[in-house]
């Protein structure tokens, strides 16, 4: 079974690490793709850096596997095997699209409170996930305080 993992680097994205490695522990032959979505560039960091694609993909790369990076020693530390995927876009449709590309059966995400104000506007990102994927998604609440 392959799990698709997103991760931010946050404490919150380490508990859903841990997880998912405890569904591996549990017995579930599993492999990860650990993937962080970056958001696109905005007009200041476009201007800023003179238009070079190649500059504002490096940056978004090396933001996104500084993310990935707690969450990568977690699976590398319990010898789970894994892939990692940074991506720029819209984070629904690129974990989508990472869905398709990895073939992943699962996704394991965070759910995540928002305020009253934000749900009703565009909902979580972890809400739209689960109504628009191909494959069962996974919610993992935050741990109790």
């Amino acid at each position: 079974m392959i799990i698709l993992l997103p991760v931010d680097g946050s404490e919150l994205s380490l508990h859903e690490t841990h997880f998912a490695l405890r569904l591996v522990r549990e017995g579930l032959a599993a492999s990860f793709v650990l993937a962080n979505v970056q958001e696109p560039a905005s007009f200041y960091e476009i201007v800023t850096a003179r238009n070079d694609a190649a500059l504002l993909a490096g940056v978004a790369r090396g933001a996104g596997e500084d993310m990935i990076a707690p969450a990568a020693r977690l699976l590398e530390d319990a010898g789970v095997a894994f892939a990692t995927a940074v991506v720029t876009g819209e984070p629904v449709q690129a974990m989508l699209e990472l869905i398709e590309v990895h073939r992943c059966d699962l996704v394991v995400i965070g759910s995540r409170a928002l305020g009253p104000l934000r749900a009703a506007l565009e909902g979580s990102t972890a809400a739209r996930l689960v109504h628009a994927a191909p494959v069962p998604v996974l919610l993992v609440k935050p741990p109790a305080e």
